[in-house]
């Protein structure tokens, strides 16, 4: 296959011109070590990042805590409240793993398992970030998310973050789990429904599209969107989702006593940088991620999974 060859699916699920746009940002961003514009300087797209990182953890001590810190693994639960929700819908519980980077911490990854056993949920969301690098294999990537997969009982709908190209789609898509590519699923449940958006990785490749998102989703529905970064809160309220679910902040991974991250590599108020916020009348919700990005080691910024459960405002 040479660079101009578009895969078969995606030209299908895209289109000519944009599937052919969608792999030039790809190619273009896998050819450089330092972005552009609001990707200018990424850490971790520099080759000796890592090892220069855990030395200097390393020659302070902190490399085997930082290590063990970031396969303590929480279970979080976030509660949603809207009178919009619909009545039916009342207890609906929604799974959500992000950023698992699953090649870069086999340690974490067996604790995101272990987790998963016994939990009970109506919906998987996946919001980006399977591959540990940036470029490169992504193989390893999938076959972890396999393992994972095997241990999620619910139906799953994902989206791609900027770890991920978007060749990875057809592999994901064979573990029986639905890449939203600016697409939406409609959810039906006791008469009533839901609309589940995901819009394509908003961060580096500027891929988002979120009027195709939610084509077709009339405005009185009840609306969720999935969105690798919550750096597209203002377009996403504009629009009138009810839920946004996002990921990539990592919560800032290495965080300084009480929590305060030294960065969230986002353009977007450090209060939506993890956990649950309100932006208007739209409710999110930023993960701070199960992995880890660059090394895999966390300070005072615990990983998670979530489940978050709408209830319906009486």
């Amino acid at each position: 296959m040479t660079e101009d060859d578009i895969p078969p699916w995606l030209e299908a699920r895209l289109g000519p011109q944009r599937a052919r746009e969608r792999l030039a940002v790809e190619r273009e961003h896998e050819a450089q070590a330092f972005g552009q514009g609001l990707n200018f300087f990424h850490i971790e797209n520099v080759a000796y990042s890592p090892r220069v990182i855990r030395a200097a953890l390393t020659v302070v001590g902190l490399y085997r805590r930082g290590l063990a810190n970031a396969e303590k693994i929480a279970l979080r639960e976030n509660l949603v409240v809207s009178s919009r929700l619909p009545a039916a819908f009342d207890g609906f519980t929604i799974l959500h793993l992000s950023d698992l980077h699953v090649d870069m911490c086999p340690g974490a990854m067996a604790r995101v398992g272990a987790l998963l056993q016994g939990l009970r949920y109506d919906l998987c969301v996946l919001t980006g970030d399977y591959r540990g690098a940036t470029t490169g294999p992504f193989a390893p990537a999938l076959a972890g998310l396999a393992r994972l997969r095997a241990a999620i009982d619910a139906p799953i709908l994902a989206v791609l973050g900027n770890h991920d190209t978007i060749r990875m789609a057809p592999g994901l898509e064979a573990m029986a789990m639905t890449v939203l590519l600016n697409e939406r699923e409609a959810i039906e449940r006791g008469g009533a429904r839901i609309h589940v958006a995901g819009v394509d990785e908003p961060h580096y490749f500027r891929a988002d599209d979120l009027g195709r998102a939610l084509a077709g989703a009339p405005r009185e529905d009840f609306s969720i969107l999935l969105s690798h970064t919550p750096e597209i809160y203002a377009r996403a309220a504009g629009a009138g989702v009810d839920l946004l679910l996002a990921g990539h902040t990592h919560g800032g991974q290495i965080c300084l006593p009480g929590g305060t991250p030294v960065t969230l590599d986002s353009v977007l108020p450090r209060a939506l940088g993890a956990g649950a916020w309100r932006h208007g009348e739209m409710q999110g919700y930023t993960s701070v991620g199960a992995g880890s990005s660059v090394l895999p080691v966390r300070f005072n910024c615990p990983p998670e999974i979530t489940l978050h459960r709408l209830r319906k405002a009486s």
